[in-house]
């Protein structure tokens, strides 16, 4: 029998770099590095980075679309090393502006537009 999806947002493979800020209990910043998507949703998404990160950390996050620069807050909700000295963790997106939101979902139905319905 095969694993039920959980999700409620399609997950898009999508390799984009980003730029991330990592945060402490106080809110400041604790860890700046580089890292990229491996899959894109209208919610979160799924970050390849160098350094271990920690469940339910908050990340500033600055995502790069194509052209467009996206900045948003995301919160770690799971993480795992998948090779010596890389990680992969799951980001839920905690805030993102009016403005990051519409560049995201008109990327989304781009994406969805050339690559059809391959979840």
């Amino acid at each position: 029998m095969g694993k039920k999806e959980r999700r409620k947002f399609i997950r898009r493979d999508s390799l984009n770099l980003l730029d991330y800020v990592v945060l402490d209990n106080a809110g400041t910043m604790k860890d700046h590095a580089m890292g990229r998507t491996l899959n894109v949703s209208e919610n979160g998404i799924l970050l390849e980075t160098h350094l271990s990160l920690s469940l339910s950390q908050l990340l500033l996050i600055t995502l790069g679309l194509e052209e467009d620069l996206i900045d948003l807050k995301g919160e770690v909700v799971h993480t795992k090393e998948v090779d010596d000295d890389l990680y992969q963790s799951g980001i839920v997106f905690v805030e993102i502006d009016a403005e990051g939101q519409r560049i995201l979902n008109r990327y989304l139905e781009a994406f969805q537009e050339v690559f059809g319905g391959k979840d």
